[in-house]
């Protein structure tokens, strides 16, 4: 976090860069306001970087574009209806918004868009008083309508007005509360985790797709665990993601010291941290994160009480790639993530049989085979699911997978195991055998998989014998 004087001083420094300051004499030029707000200002004050700039103005649509075309190299307007303008200024991407005052018509999430006339007005009507502050421009003078400064150095997230009537009025809002938590590392005020609570049901009014959107960013963020945890006691998630808190009751039977639930958001945090440890500048991978925290998501269906006490959870990576498949579908995710987040929880427990006994060279194949382009995703999935506190343990399974990578590794380099085919393709099938396309030539292809499979490349004419032996005797 950085102190008042020196934000204030790099946002001035901001200011004197040239799309800035181009910007701001053509508006002021033309007799119009305009004024960098939101995350940018924001930023600032955390010491984060100052890429995407929004802008706000008392020019309308049309005048914001009359304004921008001369100094423009490009210039859109598909947030027209809004008042939001886009443009390239020297290189750089800026969105200019007409003041605003929206209203909404409590049914849905959609606002009825009023242009305002004044700055304060549209820095009130924002989500946050974090996110409700703006520099003028070309003056450089801060504006803070709804004490944002103050709520910055404390770490604390707050509504402008009253939270009952924000989230009221948008619900999407209180997801964003979430989001804001872990990213930001803020913590809500009493007053807007009271409101969560109390307006949790208008949620419902939000469309799957936003809310969807809302909760990707959230599990994209340095540290989901806060926001996740958030949704959780304000019962929000029971409304969007209620497979997470329904774990909260489950004991885990390999880990008898913590519930499912905070088994689930550990598993999470390593996974993430295991991502960032292999694949350092890669972006945060969602598909990953989602099936670390849903991996064990089947077990409350699954529970049993064995005679003794023993807990147990039968078939709950199959139950749980089920209920997350229902689930993401419902939140309109896109159906190669539904499958991949599916399979993957489906075949997180696999590993385990590893430690009970060598597996065979054709089992690791078929580990690799099932896997397919998944496997790094499994890899990173299946350590991170080692939440035990018992060292002895958690070395025997760390150990345990290396030995694993190694062997898929040294397979792989002899075999390309990732594009396993048979030794013979369908046309070559039908030629030996003179058979026509159909459900022979796939039981054929099948057979000979395995045969890979299990004993690795046998050429062409050893695969062919195998293949005729195979066929006199159905």
């Amino acid at each position: 976090m950085k102190s008042a004087a020196a934000a204030v001083a790099e946002l001035e420094a901001l200011a004197a860069t040239g799309h800035v300051s181009r910007l701001a004499s053509a508006f002021a030029a033309a007799g119009e306001e305009l004024a960098l707000v939101g995350g940018s200002v924001r930023d600032a004050f955390l010491g984060a970087p100052l890429n995407d700039l929004d802008f706000a103005t008392s020019a309308g649509p049309d005048r914001i574009l009359e304004i921008v075309a001369p100094v423009a190299e490009a210039h859109w307007d598909v947030g027209r209806a809004f008042g939001t303008i886009g443009a390239v200024v020297d290189g750089h991407t800026v969105e200019i918004t007409t003041y605003r005052t929206d209203a909404y018509d409590g049914e849905t999430r959609k606002p009825v868009v009023e242009f305002g006339d004044t700055l304060d007005g549209d820095l009130v009507r924002r989500d946050f008083t974090v996110n409700a502050m703006a520099l003028r421009l070309p003056e450089r003078v801060l504006v803070d309508p709804s004490g944002g400064i103050e709520d910055l150095m404390a770490g604390r997230l707050s509504t402008p007005g009253a939270p009952e009537v924000s989230f009221g009025d948008d619900p999407l809002r209180m997801m964003r509360a979430a989001r804001f938590t872990s990213q930001l590392g803020f913590t809500v005020t009493d007053s807007v985790a009271s409101a969560m609570q109390a307006l949790g049901e208008r949620i419902s009014i939000v469309s799957a797709e936003r809310v969807r959107d809302e909760l990707s960013r959230l599990l994209k963020t340095a540290n989901p665990r806060p926001g996740l945890e958030l949704l959780v006691s304000t019962g929000l998630a029971s409304l969007v993601l209620p497979e997470l808190p329904a774990l909260r009751l489950q004991v885990d039977e390999h880990h008898h010291h913590k519930d499912v639930y905070q088994h689930s958001l550990t598993v999470l945090e390593q996974a993430i941290e295991l991502e960032r440890e292999r694949h350092p500048q890669a972006e945060p991978d969602l598909t990953l994160r989602l099936a670390a925290l849903l991996h064990d998501i089947g077990k409350p269906a699954t529970k049993r009480v064995e005679p003794g006490g023993v807990v147990t959870f039968h078939h709950h990576d199959v139950v749980g790639a089920k209920l997350a498949s229902k689930r993401l579908r419902e939140l309109r995710f896109d159906k190669e993530t539904i499958g991949n987040v599916a399979r993957l929880i489906e075949l997180h427990l696999r590993f385990f049989g590893y430690t009970e006994g060598a597996w065979t060279d054709s089992a690791v194949r078929r580990y690799v085979r099932d896997a397919g382009p998944l496997l790094e995703r499994l890899h990173i999935l299946t350590r991170a699911d080692v939440t035990t506190r018992n060292r002895r343990k958690a070395d025997r399974l760390s150990f345990a997978y290396d030995d694993l990578e190694k062997r898929i590794a040294a397979l792989s380099e002899e075999e390309e195991l990732a594009a396993i085919r048979p030794d013979l393709n369908g046309e070559q099938i039908m030629a030996i055998l003179g058979i026509p396309p159909g459900r022979d030539v796939g039981d054929a292809y099948r057979f000979l998989l395995e045969l890979r499979l299990s004993e690795g490349p046998l050429g062409d004419a050893e695969a062919e014998q195998r293949l005729r032996d195979w066929w006199s005797a159905r």
